[in-house]
């Protein structure tokens, strides 16, 4: 067996599929391990990760066509930054918002993150410091939004395994599906 399974993506994505999870994996013993499952719309890669820990010996292939294998390379990263900006917001309370000199710090440690590191996960700190489910891919975009403090207290783990033993594309779903479409024992997911 490899490591833990996840019933939620490491890291946030927009429309994870956590709340079908339970009910993905009833329906998994269906399906032999000679079954080739394919996740056309990967997202977070739950489903395939589910499926592989739970069908080690399928094949299964994973459709990154977000590029979340890269956020998830940077966790180290990206829990620095988050540290960083805890020790900013301090006692802000959760869900209160975020003005003024304290708002003008986090920028400016973004900023700097940007430049000295070069890779910012906009999406987990558009998540840390944004209204829920609202995220922007730049510093511009997120300094025109209204700012509240969602820090989660706890870094998030590094998951070296997450999609360990994955067939890992990225492309249109069309494509991927094309590619796939009369291979014996597909299953699209």
């Amino acid at each position: 067996m490899r490591g833990k399974m996840h019933m939620a993506a490491p890291l946030p994505f927009v429309g994870q599929k956590r709340m079908f999870a339970n009910e993905y994996i009833k329906i998994l013993p269906q399906f032999n391990d000679k079954t080739v499952f394919v996740d056309l719309f990967g997202g977070s890669g739950l489903l395939s990760h589910i499926t592989k820990h739970l069908r080690p010996e399928a094949t299964v292939v994973y459709n990154d066509y977000d590029n979340y294998r890269e956020r998830l390379a940077h966790i180290p990263q990206t829990n620095a930054l988050l540290a960083d900006l805890r020790e900013i917001v301090g006692n802000t309370p959760k869900h209160k918002r975020i003005d003024g000199v304290m708002r003008e710090k986090i920028f400016e440690r973004l900023r700097h993150e940007e430049q000295m590191v070069g890779y910012i996960d906009f999406i987990t700190i558009s998540a840390s410091v944004m209204f829920s489910m609202k995220y922007e891919l730049s510093i511009e975009e997120m300094e025109k939004q209204t700012l509240y403090n969602n820090i989660r207290k706890n870094d998030y783990p590094t998951s070296e395994d997450y999609l360990e033993g994955l067939t890992i594309e990225s492309c249109d779903y069309r494509e991927l599906y094309e590619k796939y479409k009369d291979e014996p024992n597909v299953v699209f997911i």
